[in-house]
């Protein structure tokens, strides 16, 4: 299995701050790819550091076998990697129908397939179709953020936190439509649920004070008590 995206001892500093001090991983096409680490990690700025937003100060980005971290933020975009972000990116004055067209890339018939899909995925979406997205619950607009994602044919989604602050419930339909997708597209995840992260996870990075300190399979993870405990405050 390919390597679909490639961080070697990438660094990035936010303002004075020295953020990441050395990622380095490996994401394999086809898989989901888990982010781990206590809060403050650095994991959401790795993210923001493959799509340019707080770009690397050392190192290299690849994407499929291209330098992506000298590129502004829309080109890696136009690239084939979609961002679902932390606080979620939707447009509150904007309704859902609005939302979604504003991101499709290309109006064609496998855009048109993929809305289908969309919205039989998150019936909500379709229920409130013309409803503005600053009235949609915290789970309505996870859904939105994710769906926006993914309506253009990206060949990696990077997700943040798709189940901060929502209802157990609710973690679970975001969680089924995660393995849906990863049927199609390769997903690099952060995720702070060990649950939900090692039930759709493949592979697992850690994320300990700005540098990659363990990676491997998540099913040898789920058994490593120490690693857990040591790392991710997991009793």
């Amino acid at each position: 299995m390919s390597d679909l995206l490639t961080l070697n001892g990438v660094e990035t500093h936010i303002g004075q701050y020295h953020i990441l001090q050395g990622i380095s991983l490996e994401v394999k096409q086809g898989e989901v790819t888990v982010l781990l680490g206590r809060n403050g990690a650095g994991k959401t700025t790795t993210l923001r550091t493959i799509m340019g937003f707080s770009p690397a100060t050392k190192g290299s980005v690849m994407f499929k076998g291209d330098t992506i971290h000298t590129l502004p933020t829309y080109t890696i975009a136009k690239r084939g990697i979609g961002y679902v972000p932390e606080d979620q990116g939707i447009f509150a004055g904007l309704t859902v129908e609005e939302n979604m067209k504003v991101a499709i890339q290309k109006d064609n018939e496998e855009t048109a397939k993929r809305m289908n899909w969309i919205l039989e995925l998150f019936p909500d979406l379709k229920k409130f179709w013309k409803k503005p997205g600053g009235l949609l619950s915290g789970g309505q607009k996870q859904m939105l953020a994710i769906a926006r994602a993914y309506i253009n044919e990206n060949e990696l989604l990077l997700i943040d936190e798709p189940s901060k602050g929502l209802a157990p419930i609710v973690v679970e339909k975001v969680m089924e439509s995660i393995m849906q997708m990863k049927e199609q597209t390769t997903i690099v995840l952060v995720e702070q649920n060990f649950m939900m992260a090692s039930t759709i996870g493949d592979r697992f990075y850690i994320i300990d004070d700005g540098r990659t300190v363990s990676h491997g399979s998540m099913q040898e993870l789920k058994q490593d008590e120490e690693k857990k405990r040591k790392y991710l405050g997991i009793a």
